[in-house]
């Protein structure tokens, strides 16, 4: 098969290794791929939003099926235009991808599918969304409705925090991604993601994660698209997973079905595991960064056959396989991240840490100038382990980032230490 993955981060990186082991593999094309990705596949100058343009590409290169890694795209519509020109894309419809698409649609579905989630309102001005927080409360949670690249929460652990997100909002801080707003309750517990493969009525658990997204340690300062993460978590145990797929995937391929929307492709749930078990936070309708860069290394299928499954409807009725090994992955990100990160600086050693053994390296952020790897995005590297365990694994992961020579690079030095507090 002739492939075209879309996207340029690590998590596509990280995707163009699982599929470069697929022996239903012939050709796979990078669009635009990075410096990290050369030597998996063709890297194609083609822009995902032009959807005209990709569908010709995908004509002219006998393209059997294109794989979206970013989201944008996929709310977009996408894949209907691929769907209508013949050509197979896995992911969700634009009317399935709705679910990350407009927080507001999620958190309605929610309520009318009964998946648990917190206890929220819409609204489209200030004046509204600030009385409804001084009626709520603080601490409390305000969500642009849009996609703002992985940006548009404010957890407000005050009022006036609360009130200052809401302008911020409205104002234009998220652009039209904040036209609309969701603020909804704050929510107790230990956050978790959660994956599954869906193939538009039937879906399997594919694997738990835990995501780093705070920028400081100890889970302080800002928000960020993630600082690293590991997989398996032991929060979701067998008996919690199984309930993540009874209380809230499944009801969630049973409504979009319902709506005329199948969901095909990877829901990622996030998760807020508390007292009563899980909670939905937010729906992802691809899979996330950098929790992809822990899951797909522990995953012993062909990911290639198992994405044609879905967008065949034909996904197998057994378990996934998956390592029993950890994977943990941390972030090297640009000095000024996530405000304004250094672009330019040279990284060395990549050779190095990629020639440690049960180390990969992805890149996320980069750009090659000559023999040069130059860094080129606020998240620039994922170096990712396999261990026995999350502290071997976490071992592993930093003695490799000792071996890249890069001083205006930083990263959390304490990423898995939930999971290393719970052994």
């Amino acid at each position: 098969m002739n492939v075209l993955l879309l996207g340029s981060g690590g998590r596509e990186h990280a995707i163009a290794l699982a599929l470069a082991k697929s022996p239903l593999l012939k050709e796979l094309f990078l669009a635009p791929g990075n410096p990290g990705m050369a030597s998996l596949g063709h890297a194609v100058a083609l822009d995902a939003a032009d959807h005209s343009a990709v569908v010709s590409f995908c004509k002219i290169m006998g393209v059997d099926l294109v794989v979206i890694g970013p989201e944008g795209p996929l709310v977009a519509g996408i894949v209907d235009d691929l769907a209508a020109a013949g050509i197979k894309a896995f992911g969700p419809s634009k009317a399935a991808a709705r679910l990350e698409g407009s927080k507001g649609f999620s958190k309605d579905f929610c309520r009318r599918y009964n998946i648990p989630t917190a206890a929220y309102a819409r609204f489209a001005d200030a004046h509204a969304a600030k009385a409804y927080v001084r009626e709520k409360g603080a601490p409390i949670v305000v969500k642009a409705d849009g996609l703002a690249a992985g940006k548009g929460v404010v957890v407000a652990m005050s009022l006036a925090d609360a009130e200052a997100a809401i302008d911020m909002m409205f104002a234009g801080g998220f652009g039209k991604a904040g036209e609309a707003i969701v603020v909804e309750e704050f929510l107790v517990g230990e956050e978790a993601s959660f994956f599954a493969l869906c193939d538009g009525s039937r879906a399997l658990a594919l694997a738990s994660a835990q995501d780093h997204k705070r920028v400081g340690e100890g889970e302080t300062g800002q928000n960020t698209g993630g600082m690293g993460a590991y997989s398996p978590t032991s929060i979701m145990d067998a008996a919690m997973s199984e309930r993540a797929m009874r209380e809230i995937v499944a009801p969630t391929l049973e409504g979009m079905a319902e709506m005329g929307a199948p969901f095909k492709g990877v829901l990622f749930a996030g998760l807020m595991i508390g007292e009563k078990g899980p909670k939905l936070i937010e729906f992802n309708v691809r899979f996330g960064d950098p929790e992809t860069q822990v899951i797909l290394p522990r995953l012993e299928e062909d990911l290639l056959a198992l994405m044609l499954a879905c967008v065949e409807e034909r996904l197998p009725e057994r378990p996934l396989r998956l390592s029993p090994q950890t994977a943990l992955s941390v972030v090297l990100a640009a000095e000024g991240y996530p405000d304004a990160p250094l672009r330019g600086s040279e990284i060395r050693g990549l050779a190095r840490a990629e020639a440690m053994p049960f180390i990969s390296v992805t890149h996320a952020g980069t750009k090659r100038e000559g023999l040069r790897i130059i860094a080129d995005g606020g998240r620039v590297l994922n170096v990712t382990s396999l261990g026995a365990d999350v502290a071997e694994a976490r071992a592993r992961a930093y003695a490799a980032i000792e071996a890249i020579d890069w001083p205006q690079g930083f990263y959390r030095r304490d990423i898995g230490w939930r999971a290393l507090k719970r052994a």
